[in-house]
């Protein structure tokens, strides 16, 4: 990590920085916030504050189990994964040691509702940010005006099949059902190419963890999804 920036991920008030992704992936390998604590060389009512601290803003992170036969235990939840892919994501992209592809897909306007515009594409409606080529955001824009969709790699979730929340239950509006069509893993983190059905792939930038957690090989089926607000539709001159 280049000393001369600090990545962290912030809600509510409250930072999530490597100590805290070195607390998580410690409880997750030790199977206990007594465990993790010990080999950080904290103390476990230093490490439970601080996760109670982090579920405040972050949501559930650490799932307990008290008793039983193997003694109890804790290990991470999904909200707790994804929460390692994100800030893992970032640091991979503010470190440079690798580059936050960006996927661009062509299509037409459909509707505009504000600063927010469906946009047809090959592999179906987009919701995006409607930007002029300077970047502004452009609200009067005509149906059937031509535009050019931005993702970037750090903004797509990806998921398994039967693992992947319902539109309903996710800020993600943009959904695709997709399959790799081509997998870049570095040390920490990959980057996915994602077949939409359309004539360049989507990317996605995971973990190494997350590549191993979701099966992902060239051919595996999975889910893409990404936020409108993290999407721009540019408006073009010309169509592609």
């Amino acid at each position: 990590m280049d000393g001369a920036f600090e990545a962290y991920l912030a809600s509510d008030g409250v930072t999530f920085d490597d100590d805290d992704a070195e607390l998580l992936r410690a409880v997750d390998g030790h199977g206990s916030v007594s465990g993790a604590a010990a080999a950080l060389g904290r103390s476990r009512a230093r490490a439970l504050s601080r996760l109670e601290t982090l579920e405040s803003a972050f949501g559930s992170l650490v799932e307990r189990r008290r008793g039983g036969a193997d003694g109890g235990g804790s290990e991470l939840t999904d909200e707790a994964r994804e929460l390692l892919d994100r800030f893992a994501r970032l640091r991979g992209a503010l470190s440079g040691t690798t580059g936050a592809r960006e996927a661009v897909l062509y299509g037409r306007i459909a509707s505009v509702d504000g600063e927010l515009g469906v946009v047809d594409t090959d592999a179906g409606s987009v919701r995006a940010l409607v930007v002029d080529a300077e970047g502004r955001s452009a609200r009067e824009v005509d149906p059937g005006t031509p535009v050019q969709v931005s993702v970037r790699a750090d903004a797509v979730t990806l998921h398994a099949p039967d693992d992947a929340p319902p539109s309903s239950a996710t800020s993600a509006r943009n959904r695709f059902d997709g399959a790799v069509s081509d997998l870049d893993a570095g040390e920490t983190v990959a980057t996915v190419a994602v077949d939409i059905g359309t004539e360049a792939p989507l990317f996605a930038l995971v973990t190494v963890e997350s590549v191993d957690r979701l099966g992902l090989a060239e051919g595996a089926n999975l889910v893409a999804s990404f936020k409108a607000t993290a999407t721009r539709a540019t408006v073009v001159d010309d169509e592609k």
